[in-house]
C-alpha cells in the first residue's frame, strides 16, 4: 500500500452487502441493570453468523449512538440513506429488524424497513 496520497485510485473493498444495520450497546441503550430493556446482542450474533446475514445486511454492535433518551437506538444504513430507530424494547422489534435481513438476503437487494418499525423512527439531524 503506497502512502501516496495523491493516487487517484479509488479504495475497493470485497464486502458486497449493499445495507449495514448498526444497534446501540453504549452508555444507556442495553443497561438492564439501569432498568432499562436489553438489546439481544447475542441472539443477533447468532442468527446473523448462522443465517449469512452480512452478505446482504451487515451488522454492526456499536458503543454509544446517542440520543441517550431514546434507549435502544438502531440504525439503518443504505445506499438511500440512514433511518434512525429509537425506543426498541420488545423481542417483536429485533425480529422485524432480522426479517427484514431476511428478506434482502432472499431477494438479493436492500428493501424498506418492516413498517412495523415506524412508530420508532426519529430524525436524528
Amino acid at each position: 500500500m503506497s502512502a501516496d496520497h495523491d493516487d487517484p485510485t479509488p479504495l475497493t473493498t470485497r464486502i458486497t452487502s449493499s445495507a449495514q444495520v448498526l444497534f446501540c450497546k453504549g452508555c444507556c441503550c442495553g443497561k438492564t441493570e439501569r432498568g432499562l430493556p436489553e438489546v439481544p446482542v447475542d441472539r443477533l450474533k447468532t442468527v446473523w453468523k448462522a443465517e449469512k446475514l452480512n452478505r446482504a445486511v451487515q451488522l454492526t454492535i456499536s458503543g454509544c449512538l446517542g440520543p441517550c433518551d431514546l434507549p435502544n437506538v438502531a440504525v439503518v444504513a443504505t445506499a438511500a440513506g440512514f433511518q434512525w430507530f429509537g425506543l426498541l424494547d420488545r423481542d417483536a422489534h429485533y425480529d422485524a429488524l432480522i426479517g427484514w435481513a431476511r428478506a434482502c438476503l432472499a431477494a438479493g437487494a436492500t428493501l424498506p424497513v418492516p413498517e412495523s418499525l415506524a412508530a420508532h423512527r426519529f430524525e436524528r439531524f
